[in-house]
C-alpha cells in the first residue's frame, strides 16, 4: 500500500505538476487505504488537501485503518461527503478498486455523480470505481477518469469495451513486485502490441517466389456490394498474398479489374463456376458483400465444404448463425451485433462481457474468433485470449471489417496457424488505423489504411525482433 501511495503520487506529479488543491475520494478498502497514503505524502509537500468519504464508509480493512492515522498523524483532515465536491485542481479516485462487481449502492453512485461532474481532472487509482475490472463493462455508475495508474499488473478488462471510455490514459507500475512471483499464475490474457508483429512477420526469403507467399480467394460482392469484396481483396495484397483470385458477380468483375489490375476476377454465377476456383487456393475469406440470398447461400455451403482455411466475416457469419455449426481451423470475424446472432444473445449481453462472448464463440464453433470493437478480442479453443492494444474511433466505419478479413486470410494463405494469423492480422489492422488516423479520426475511410498496412507489414519497419507483447493480469 505504501508502494502503490508513494507510485500513484509520482504519477499526479508528473502529471499536473502545477496542482496545489488535490481532493482525494477514499472508500473503505485498500483502494481507500492507497488514497490516504497519497493524500499524506500531498500533505507533507505542502499541498491543500481534502480527503472525502462517505457517511459509515470510514477504513474498513487494518491497512487502509492504519494508512487513514497515519495520514490525520500527520495533520491531514477528512471529511464526509458533502452534495457536491469542493474545489480542486485535480481530484483522486480512490472510492473502490478491482474486486467491485456489483453495482455501487445509492450514496456511492451520488458521490460518483458528482465525481464526474466537478470540471477538475480525475486520476483513478488501480481502477475506476465502478467499473469491473475483469470484464471491462459497469454495472453501475462508474467514474470518467482522465488517467488510471494500475498496480502491480495490467487487468484484462481496461483493454475493451466500455472500459475505454472510462479509463482514460493507462498506465502501470509494477511497485517493484519482481517478475518471478508471476511464474506459478498463468495470465488471463495478453495484450498485444507493435512488439508482436515483429515477432509474427518475418522477412521474406531472398529466394522465394510468389506461391510461397500464399494463394488467397476473396467469395463475395453479390448484387449491388461489390465495394466489400473489393476491400478485402485490396488488403490481402497489400498485406502480402503472393496471388489473389475474386468469385464474385458478372457485374463487379469489371470494376474489380480496373481497380486492381493485380486480382484475377471471376464471374461466378453457380457452385460450378467456383469449384476450380476453391481447388487453387491455399485460404479463403468469405462474407464481404455475401448476401443471405440463395447465392450467398451457395457459395458459403460449397466454401465450408472445401476443407480449406477459412476467414468468415459479415453474411457468412449471418447465414452461420441460422445453420450453426462446428467449423474447426476456420477464423470468424464477427463485430458485437454479429456476435450476439452467433449466440443467441442481444448485443448488450456481449458488449458486458466480451472475453466470454469471444471465447463462448470459438469454443460453440470449434473456431478461432476475432471479436471486433474497441480493444478486439483473439479467441480460440484451450488458449488464452488476446487483446489488441491498438485502434481508435476513426476506424468505426462501413468497410473497416472488410478490409480485416483481407489482411487476416492473406497471413493464413502464407501459412500462419489460424490463432497466430488472426492476432496478428487483427493488431496489423489497427495499428494501420492508427497510422491513418494522425490526419484526423473523422472521416477515415477503410482504403485510407491501404498503404499503412503494407509500410506495417515489413519488419523493417517495426521494432527490434522477437520481443512479444505484455501480458494482462
Amino acid at each position: 500500500m505504501r508502494r502503490a501511495g508513494q507510485a500513484a503520487w509520482q504519477y499526479l506529479l508528473g502529471r499536473w505538476p502545477a496542482a496545489q488543491r488535490i481532493v482525494v475520494v477514499c472508500g473503505p478498502g485498500n483502494n481507500g487505504g492507497d488514497g490516504y497514503v497519497l493524500a499524506t505524502l500531498a500533505h507533507r509537500s505542502g499541498r491543500q488537501v481534502g480527503v472525502l468519504h462517505l457517511p459509515g464508509h470510514g477504513p474498513r480493512t487494518p491497512l487502509a485503518q492504519r494508512a487513514c492515522t497515519d495520514y490525520v498523524a500527520a495533520g491531514g483532515r477528512i471529511e464526509l461527503f458533502p452534495e457536491t465536491l469542493p474545489h480542486a485542481d485535480v481530484v483522486v479516485d480512490a472510492l473502490f478498486g478491482i474486486g467491485l462487481t456489483r453495482p455501487a449502492d445509492a450514496a456511492s453512485a451520488a458521490l460518483i455523480d458528482a465525481i464526474n461532474a466537478q470540471p477538475a481532472p480525475v486520476f483513478s487509482l488501480d481502477v475506476p470505481s465502478g467499473l469491473d475490472a475483469d470484464l471491462g463493462s459497469a454495472p453501475g455508475r462508474a467514474v470518467d477518469a482522465d488517467a488510471t495508474l494500475q498496480f502491480i499488473v495490467r487487468h484484462a478488462g481496461l483493454y475493451s469495451g466500455e472500459a475505454l471510455e472510462k479509463t482514460g490514459s493507462l498506465d502501470l507500475d509494477e511497485l517493484g513486485v519482481a517478475a518471478e512471483a508471476f511464474e506459478p499464475v498463468a495470465p488471463c490474457a495478453s495484450l498485444l502490441d507493435a512488439r508482436a508483429l515483429a515477432y509474427w512477420l518475418l522477412p521474406r526469403r531472398r529466394n522465394t517466389h510468389k506461391g510461397e507467399s500464399g494463394r488467397v480467394l476473396c467469395i463475395g460482392g453479390d448484387h449491388g456490394h461489390g465495394g466489400a469484396v473489393a476491400l478485402c481483396a485490396d488488403a490481402a495484397l497489400r498485406s502480402g498474398a503472393g496471388l489473389l483470385s475474386v468469385a464474385t458477380r458478372a457485374e463487379h468483375v469489371a470494376a474489380l479489374l480496373a481497380r486492381r489490375p493485380e486480382a484475377m476476377v471471376s464471374a461466378v454465377e453457380s457452385g460450378q463456376a467456383l469449384a476450380p476456383l476453391l481447388d487453387q487456393a491455399d485460404a479463403i475469406a468469405i462474407g464481404p458483400g455475401l448476401g443471405q440470398g440463395d447465392w450467398g447461400r451457395a457459395m458459403l455451403r460449397l466454401a465450408l465444404a472445401s476443407a480449406k482455411p477459412l476467414v468468415l466475416d459479415a453474411d457468412a457469419l449471418n447465414l452461420l448463425a441460422t445453420h450453426p455449426q462446428a467449423v474447426p481451423g476456420a477464423i470468424l470475424t464477427p463485430h458485437p451485433g454479429e456476435a450476439a446472432r452467433l449466440l443467441g444473445i442481444d448485443t448488450a449481453q456481449v458488449q458486458r462481457d466480451r472475453f466470454a462472448a469471444a471465447q463462448a464463440i470459438a469454443d460453440r464453433h470449434e473456431a478461432v474468433t476475432v471479436l471486433k470493437g474497441a480493444g478486439t478480442i483473439i479467441a480460440a479453443p484451450s488458449a488464452s485470449p488476446r487483446v489488441v492494444g491498438a485502434g481508435n474511433p476513426g476506424m468505426a466505419v462501413g468497410g473497416m471489417g472488410d478490409l480485416l478479413t483481407g489482411v487476416i486470410v492473406a497471413l493464413r494463405a502464407g501459412g500462419m496457424p489460424p490463432f497466430e494469423a488472426a492476432s496478428a492480422g487483427a493488431l496489423l489492422h489497427s495499428m494501420a488505423g492508427d497510422a491513418a488516423a494522425v490526419d484526423g479520426e473523422r472521416g477515415l475511410l477503410p482504403s485510407d489504411l491501404l498503404p499503412h498496412l503494407r509500410r506495417l507489414a515489413n519488419p523493417d519497419a517495426l521494432p527490434a525482433r522477437h520481443e512479444r507483447a505484455g501480458e494482462a493480469g
